[in-house]
């Protein structure tokens, strides 16, 4: 039987990785096992080895061919590794660049991933703001309040259109400030 292959996204600083690893250790204790890939990180391994970027958060402005390649590399690998194992896929459903959005997880990249559900982590713009300021090991663009909202909205409807294309169903998951264990009980319920 095939494994399970959940994506999970969110505008960077929401805390989808957080909510990640909560859910899996979680589950871990239920004997479900889920192996979590980082999509970006595996992009920027590729990028990495042919001196493209020296930081993840580097790759956003690569141009947009190269960061096309990039995904599908990315697809390819992750799409091997899935089988019969369930594998989560933290990523972006879209990636704000210096020319505008890169959907995160272009016609190409689903037609190799085939996801069964997306899951778009979410909490108030002002939350991840300030998540965003207190984080200095990443080098993120600053947005206001504004910014955040539109790119989750824009998150939102990118998702809608994966989900035309793979039949995959869409759980939004909030990641509320203090209220990390609810995010995680919500994921664990969409994973199990």
């Amino acid at each position: 039987m095939l494994g399970k292959k959940v994506v999970v996204t969110g505008v960077p600083g929401v805390g989808k990785t957080t909510v990640i690893n909560g859910a899996m250790e979680r589950l871990a204790t239920e004997g479900v096992a889920y192996k979590a890939v980082n999509f970006g990180t595996f992009m920027f391994e590729v990028a990495k080895k042919e001196n493209l970027a020296s930081d993840r958060d580097e790759m956003r402005k690569l141009e947009k061919d190269v960061q096309k390649r990039l995904q599908q590399a990315a697809a390819t690998g992750i799409a091997a590794m899935s089988g019969e194992a369930n594998i989560i896929i933290d990523t972006h459903s879209t990636v704000k660049t210096p020319t505008g959005f890169l959907a995160g997880l272009p016609e190409w990249v689903l037609r190799e991933l085939m996801p069964d559900i997306v899951v778009l982590v979410e909490t108030d713009p002002d939350q991840i703001l300030m998540r965003r300021l207190g984080d200095a090991s990443r080098a993120r663009d600053m947005e206001g309040y504004r910014a955040i909202a539109e790119h989750q909205e824009f998150n939102r409807a990118v998702s809608a259109a994966y989900a035309m294309y793979t039949g995959c169903t869409i759980k939004i998951v909030r990641n509320e400030n203090f209220l990390l264990e609810q995010g995680i009980d919500d994921l664990v319920s969409v994973l199990r």
